[in-house]
């Protein structure tokens, strides 16, 4: 199964002197924040990623009805509902054979850093894009 952007209801709120709430009900315990609506809407990608990471999960959470959170305990007067594009490919177990090219004496270095951290040669390439994504703020985009 590919797993694509979905819409989720979110509940987005703001209590007085603080910045913006987004509650995901479909993911308990998963919330966002931002100083502004714009902000906390933006935040909701990249929490997921993060509540996710390193969980056994390879399928997105079920979507909810829009109408059974309006009637339920999370959606006050001081809310708003809120649907939310949620990319889930990160779940996807599947991996992708790529084809690189890399000066032999890197790839010399490549292999002493990676055997040193007791990783093979792709999950050293995968952990070193992770960390730069990360370093240029680019994570979840």
């Amino acid at each position: 199964m590919e797993i694509v952007k979905m819409k989720y209801p979110v509940i987005i709120h703001k209590d007085e002197n603080t910045g913006y709430g987004v509650t995901i009900p479909d993911i308990p315990g998963c919330f966002a924040y931002g100083d502004t609506q714009e902000e906390a809407i933006a935040d909701i990608q990249t929490t997921v990623e993060l509540y996710y990471d390193g969980e056994d999960v390879t399928e997105p959470p079920t979507v909810s009805k829009m109408d059974d959170l309006l009637n339920s305990d999370l959606y006050t007067r001081d809310s708003f509902l809120y649907l939310a594009d949620i990319d889930f490919s990160f779940l996807a177990p599947k991996t992708q054979r790529i084809n690189i090219t890399v000066p032999q004496y890197k790839l010399v270095r490549i292999d002493k850093a990676a055997k040193q951290k007791g990783l093979s040669r792709s999950a050293f390439f995968v952990e070193s894009a992770e960390l730069q994504i990360g370093r240029s703020g680019q994570a979840g985009t």
